[in-house]
């Protein structure tokens, strides 16, 4: 089946998804509502590309159609139409092209994060929290919400980890590729040679897993109360508000202490032990079709070093793509657009030569 023809199908499934919405027997079923809706969005985008393409080709058909009447002026006007639509209609294919490669489905989903030191003691605990700031201030400009869920602080200032989920509509299209060793070189404030250091941080980004995507058996769970550990005054300090939950066929450890309510560190608990298993049953699926296909950029391996952040020469660069920019400070500010653009752009290119090649 040729790209025309799935936007052919896709348009008439637009259409029939758009007549059940309608269907007065359904009104009062709130949830196939929503999957329809839903569906309706995804849709939406691609079949708009595909009717304005269609609409171009049916002028373009129409001024060939003018060419050669015998009326020079008509001929001229032809011309001229068909020369200004031609590359419209290539640029729309092109879009059309990405809009119909497989779409990862958690790419709508909020995201937990994880942030650990690695190499480098105090300074790569240090470099963690510039981190956490950094994912921290691009949630700002997004218009997202952002709670910490557990953390390990050092004396100093910085994280020996650090574990927060961002709530927001596309968290995980946009920072999905973040995962893996971070690698800073800079002169630490603690060095009197003035000598640049090299430290690391892990960072993972793990999808947001519903009920519907992991099922877990209570009877798997320990679950342990303490007292809090980190800042928050004394109440924190004086009561087991702190959850510890072991999910004991994995060993998978999941822990909240940043609330005072107990409750709500259990359920924060209970989210974070759902998105690490969701995580491990993707990492699975994800080798299984890496062994046979290319297209990996967005859940690479998490042991890779993926980025270095150079504070003397005010650079970035992203190894899996080449990409280097000189805007660090504001890269640290937030500003990640360049970096997710880029990677977006490469994940589509290796897509589409893996898909052109089926």
């Amino acid at each position: 089946m040729s790209h025309i023809e799935k936007l052919a199908e896709l348009e008439k499934d637009y259409q029939e998804t758009e007549t059940m919405m309608a269907d007065p027997s359904l009104q009062g079923n709130l949830k196939e509502l929503q999957n329809l809706a839903k569906k309706h969005a995804q849709l939406e985008p691609i079949v708009s590309k595909y009717r304005e393409y269609r609409k171009l080709q049916e002028d373009i058909d129409g001024a060939r159609e003018l060419l050669h009447g015998g009326d020079p002026e008509m001929d001229a006007l032809a011309h001229e139409e068909i020369d200004a639509k031609e590359p419209q209609i290539k640029e729309l294919e092109e879009e059309m092209r990405i809009l119909l490669l497989p779409k990862d489905p958690n790419d709508d989903k909020s995201v937990i994060v994880e942030i650990r030191g690695g190499a480098g003691g105090e300074e790569a605990a240090l470099f963690a929290a510039d981190l956490f700031r950094m994912y921290s201030r691009f949630a700002e400009r997004e218009g997202w919400k952002l709670e910490i869920l557990d953390y390990n602080e050092t004396g100093i200032g910085g994280y020996k980890e650090v574990i927060f989920r961002i709530d927001g509509h596309g968290a995980y299209s946009k920072l999905k590729y973040d995962s893996g060793v971070h690698r800073v070189q800079r002169v630490p404030t603690t060095e009197a040679g003035g000598r640049i250091h090299t430290s690391t941080a892990t960072v993972a980004v793990l999808p947001e897993a519903e009920d519907v995507d992991i099922e877990i058996n209570p009877e798997d769970l320990k679950i342990d109360t303490y007292r809090s550990s980190g800042a928050g005054g004394q109440h924190v300090n004086m009561t087991d508000s702190a959850v510890r939950i072991t999910h004991l066929p994995t060993g998978i450890v999941a822990t909240c202490q940043d609330e005072r309510s107990q409750i709500k560190n259990r359920a924060r608990a209970m989210m974070y032990l759902r998105a690490r298993l969701y995580d491990l049953e993707l990492q699975k699926r994800n080798d299984a079709v890496a062994a046979t296909r290319r297209g990996q950029i967005g859940s690479g391996d998490r042991s890779e070093r993926i980025r270095t952040y150079n504070f003397t020469q005010n650079r970035i660069t992203d190894h899996r793509i080449g990409e280097t920019l000189y805007k660090l400070d504001q890269y640290l500010d937030g500003d990640l657009y360049d970096l997710i653009d880029a990677m977006t752009l490469a994940e589509q290119t290796e897509l589409l030569h893996t898909f052109g090649e089926e």
